[in-house]
């Protein structure tokens, strides 16, 4: 009995034991508690619960102002709204603005939710919404009309200094602006540090928390779906497997979230330990070089910086020190040889790194990377995690060039001192002016009979350091600016002064704007003698530098051709980098594809441009006394004249090809992807073949008319390149042909044309053909076209598409009585009829 009653102790205070280790256990990793968490529906009457969080109205909350003018409450059926959260907006048709008490200084999630609650009294599809906070611009001039989707979830931070927060909905032009949640919930202080690490060139970044971030891409690698119920902070995780670039094979790799372990420096806050139990690592590649990279492709706004944070930790090893692998940013190594278990000493232990980077250069896409260290005998890379949030610019925006002092109005007495600051500047810059004056004149005098004699000082360049000058570096007297570019030695066309450039193209007026591209923007200029050009002016902020301008005039003074864009001169002067080509009134060729209200292009004119592209890009890899490997082939660097004759533009990324004893340039990797030539980017080693594979892509988009990269499709159909190959095989790439060319192609042309992208998409380059046989092979094409178009209507040659040929009777073609090409006959019939026209026409001129 005593043994029983003691045996009965034990267990008493085991358990007691336990309770308490449990209650430790769990305390250390308790869910965070904000201190401030304003869960608002706006327009709502009673609270909402979504995603296990409960939203409270706006008109009952106590520690919440809001001053909504004149606005007015919209409800929508719940079987209507996407989510709960959606089924209530409040809209605004004069600015209104939300205070929140801010009890912990300090960054803050800010959350908004839009949907355009149907039967509301206002058009809010149209609606154009612009929302600001105290210091940072949120949105500019969003509108339903111009977004692909039906409701919209944006998620920001920004550090909140004072003991308010103010929220502010502008209506733009005339319109409403609404909202149907807001979101505004403290962080923890160590979740965002103020360093981050930059790349190209590689330096320390600091000055963050001076900075709001937006959320763009959050992922779960490997893993499912995280919405705010699985996450302490409230945040959702994303599956990767969309942005995957296609090249890439991997496995997902997955344990269970309680093995893993957080170390003191890494918390649940910093990510749940669902996104680091699952990951991607490498799989069978099918490709002969094992050392191929896992990549993920990410559309962005090339016009800002982004603040990019990689999670790792090793599930996929069975000891320490058995994976090492590099990380790269774009082309940039951003991680190299990095071990894990040398940081963590352990598996299984949470690790992340902060980085800070621009779009890729001349794309509007971010790229991440793993693969393998080459210098290791391992062939593994893994990630578990990735976060991509915009960075504000200068202005303190995250969308667009307008800052909140532009957009909100001014109070009577804020208007009052302005008015006295202004009036004090004025009256100091006069009477500087004047005394400046007075100098000038004195100096002035003095300076004449010298400055002919030598040359003015060098302004200060944004772009360049004195480093980069050398001793054959040009010198404009017009502008009195050093030029960099050591372009002395050759004719490179007319040099331009910056007033000249400001003259034609109106001050860069917006209205004359054409494109965007990774260089910066093209503007429609006029010069002085009527002719109209086409104004490239670099971005500071882009990676394309000195090294791109350099590379464009050098290549295109040396070369002309009657399909590739002719350089008509540059300016340097005042730390401008500004090209100056001809007009090409009808724009990119991708802009004839989709996205525009452009009238469809039919089928020969689609063959006449791919023919007239492949002639420049022919000319490039022969006609030069060294090969030109144009390295970013794309529909957007392929421009139409008046009579849509194509050329190629954009020699900034451009490279001398190899020399006669050798195969291939080893290069770091550059161009766009979804063109990009997988071979190229596994090896680092261009050829003239990585230009065909280019082309390659080009023809499948012209014929198909989608983008070449579409991560919101599904996964098989996300990269064009894979997905048309797929239906070519199968012999029916008919069926994904642009709708507005059915019935209008023959098909052996359609056939021949099919063949010919099949051969450049080839894997390997050894395999593709070169740009002279792609040449041949279009024009073949055309031919078969033309030649049924002829055949068919003789009256009428805008017709193309033909059921039967009847051509006894016909003259040139009495050794063929009848071309069946009904549902009866094959393709290679109908191929084998139309052959026999077009050397028909071959053998006689009169044919064409």
């Amino acid at each position: 009995m005593v043994l029983v009653m003691m045996m009965m102790k034990l267990v008493k205070l085991v358990s007691s034991f336990l309770v308490v280790f449990l209650f430790l256990v769990n305390a250390s990793f308790a869910l965070y508690t904000p201190l401030d968490n304003y869960l608002i529906a706006c327009g709502s009457s009673q609270n909402i619960t979504f995603q296990g969080h409960t939203f409270v109205p706006d008109s009952q909350h106590s520690s919440l102002v809001f001053k909504t003018g004149n606005s007015v409450i919209a409800i929508s059926n719940s079987s209507v709204a996407p989510f709960p959260v959606y089924q209530s907006a409040r809209i605004f048709t004069q600015t209104a603005y939300y205070i929140f008490d801010i009890e912990q200084v300090g960054r803050h999630w800010i959350r908004l939710y839009f949907y355009p609650v149907p039967n509301s009294g206002h058009d809010l599809t149209s609606a154009a919404v612009t929302v600001v906070t105290d210091d940072f611009v949120l949105l500019s001039n969003f509108s339903f009309r111009n977004y692909n989707g039906s409701y919209m979830f944006k998620e920001y931070t920004v550090n909140v200094t004072s003991d308010t927060l103010t929220v502010t909905f502008i209506p733009s032009n005339g319109s409403a602006a609404f909202v149907n949640a807001i979101e505004v919930v403290s962080m923890p202080d160590e979740l965002f540090f103020d360093q981050a690490s930059a790349l190209n060139p590689p330096a320390p970044f600091s000055g963050l928390s001076e900075l709001a971030f937006e959320t763009v891409y959050r992922l779960n690698i490997g893993g499912s779906l995280l919405n705010a119920q699985n996450d302490t902070l409230g945040r959702t995780w994303e599956n990767d497997l969309k942005y995957l670039h296609v090249n890439s094979s991997v496995t997902n790799v997955s344990v269970s979230p309680s093995t893993i372990k957080y170390p003191p420096a890494v918390t649940p806050e910093v990510a749940p330990n669902w996104v680091y139990a699952s990951a991607e690592a490498m799989g069978d590649a099918n490709v002969a070089n094992s050392n191929f990279n896992i990549t993920w492709v990410f559309p962005v706004d090339p016009n800002f910086s982004y603040f990019i944070r990689v999670h790792f930790c090793d599930i996929i090893s069975m000891s320490l020190n058995t994976l090492v692998f590099n990380l790269f940013i774009n082309t940039d190594i951003a991680l190299g040889s990095l071990d894990l278990s040398s940081l963590t000493n352990d598996l299984a232990v949470p690790y992340y790194k902060d980085f800070v980077s621009n779009a890729s250069a001349n794309s509007n896409t971010l790229t991440v990377s793993v693969g393998p260290d080459t210098m290791a005998d391992i062939t593994n890379a893994t990630m578990n995690g990735l976060e991509i949030m915009k960075i504000s610019n200068a202005l303190k925006s995250l969308d667009g060039l307008s800052s909140v002092e532009s957009l909100l109005p001014t109070s009577p007495s804020n208007e009052n001192k302005v008015g006295i600051i202004v009036g004090c500047v004025v009256g100091a810059v006069a009477a500087i002016a004047v005394v400046g004056l007075c100098y000038c004149c004195l100096v002035g005098r003095n300076s004449k009979s010298t400055q002919q004699g030598r040359p003015l000082l060098s302004l200060p360049s944004l772009y360049w350091n004195s480093q980069t000058m050398t001793k054959n570096s040009t010198f404009s007297q017009k502008s009195g600016t050093a030029s960099y570019i050591s372009l002395a030695s050759i004719n490179h066309g007319r040099v331009f002064t910056f007033q000249e450039i400001q003259d034609a193209t109106n001050k860069f007026d917006e209205t004359l704007l054409l494109g965007v591209g990774g260089f910066g923007k093209v503007f429609k200029g006029t010069l002085e003698d009527g002719t109209n050009v086409a104004v490239k002016r670099g971005n500071p902020r882009s990676e394309q530098g000195i090294a791109e301008f350099r590379t464009e005039i050098e290549m295109l003074s040396k070369l002309r051709h009657r399909h590739l864009v002719s350089l008509i001169g540059y300016c340097d002067e005042r730390s401008e980098m500004i090209l100056v080509y001809e007009c090409m009134s009808n724009g990119p060729l991708r802009s004839h594809l989709y996205g525009t209200d452009l009238p469809p292009l039919s089928w020969k004119q689609r063959l006449e441009i791919c023919i007239g592209a492949a002639r420049g890009l022919h000319y490039l890899h022969t006609g030069a006394s060294q090969s030109i490997i144009h390295r970013d082939v794309k529909t957007t660097n392929i421009l139409l004249d008046d009579n849509y004759v194509a050329k190629v533009a954009d020699f900034g990324l451009s490279k001398t090809g190899p020399a006669l004893d050798q195969t291939h340039v080893s290069t770091a990797v550059k161009g766009s992807f979804g063109y990009l030539d997988p071979e190229y980017f596994r090896r680092q080693q261009l050829t003239e073949k990585s230009d065909v594979y280019s082309f390659g892509v080009v023809l499948m988009e012209v014929l198909c008319t989608r983008p070449a990269l579409n991560p919101g499709l599904p996964r098989e159909q996300v990269n064009i390149a894979e997905w048309a190959m797929s239906w070519q095989k199968k012999g029916m790439l008919d069926q994904i042909m642009d709708q507005k060319l059915m019935g209008n192609v023959n098909p052996a042309s359609l056939k021949k044309f099919g063949e010919t992208a099949e051969k450049c998409l080839a894997e390997y380059g050894v395999d593709r053909p070169s740009m002279g046989d792609v040449l041949w092979n279009l024009e073949y094409a055309l031919q078969l076209q033309e030649t049924a178009s002829a055949l068919t209507e003789p009256e009428d040659s805008s017709t193309n598409h033909i059921t039967g040929i009847q051509l006894t009777g016909l003259e040139h073609f009495d050794s063929v009585s009848m071309i069946d090409m009904g549902n009866s006959a094959t393709d290679d019939d109908a191929e084998d009829a139309t052959t026999s026209a077009v050397f028909s026409q071959l053998v006689n001129p009169r044919g064409r």
